[in-house]
């Protein structure tokens, strides 16, 4: 699909062609004196196929080798995307390198993979899937995080079984500081 000037249109009423993939180059740069620095520019023209409303969520793949599952941000002269130290260390990045972009709309359910251990645990306690359908997005996705972001299928399990735990617990809401609690319980527990 060709990508034509749409600088009148809002995103709020444009549809979303979910078959749409960007293609470009950026630069790897950073923001002086803000919590989040690294970061790639997106021309706001570029960026408006991928937003309907508030759904910014797209998925980035970069340099052909790294898939993140991201949103796109606004700032004054366009949109961005955030860029972790961790996947800069993984792609040995430099500020100002010329990165490969490939950008498309990210139509999953959480704007992020799932993973098996914690949908396993969903499916079997239809409570705890109330309350975590019953959390914003982003706060489902913080959830995601903390289970994916481990590599061991058993501490993954015993982190969803603890995040589903908690959920039960706070009656759905949700405090960090009482569930990074509640994960080391599993973790001593469970000798992990």
């Amino acid at each position: 699909m060709k990508l034509l000037n749409l600088n009148c249109i809002s995103p709020l009423y444009l549809p979303i062609d979910k078959a749409l993939e960007l293609e470009i180059k950026s630069r790897l740069e950073r923001f002086k004196n803000t919590l989040w620095e690294t970061h790639f520019k997106i021309n706001k023209n570029d960026a408006i196929p991928f937003i309907q409303g508030k759904d910014r969520r797209i998925v980035c793949i970069v340099n052909k080798s790294l898939t993140m599952h991201c949103a796109l941000m606004p700032y004054p002269e366009g949109w961005y995307i955030m860029m972790n130290k961790a996947n800069i260390k993984k792609l040995s990045l430099t500020e100002g390198d010329l990165v490969h972009l490939s950008i498309r709309k990210d139509d999953s359910k959480y704007g992020m993979p799932m993973p098996e251990e914690l949908r396993s645990c969903l499916d079997e306690d239809p409570l705890s899937m109330k309350y975590f359908e019953g959390l914003t997005s982003g706060k489902k996705r913080n959830l995601i995080h903390i289970v994916s972001k481990i590599k061991s299928s058993e501490i993954r399990i015993n982190r969803s079984l603890a995040i589903l735990e908690h959920l039960v617990r706070e009656r759905g809401s949700l405090d960090f500081k009482k569930l990074n609690e509640l994960i080391k319980e599993y973790n001593q527990r469970y000798k992990l």
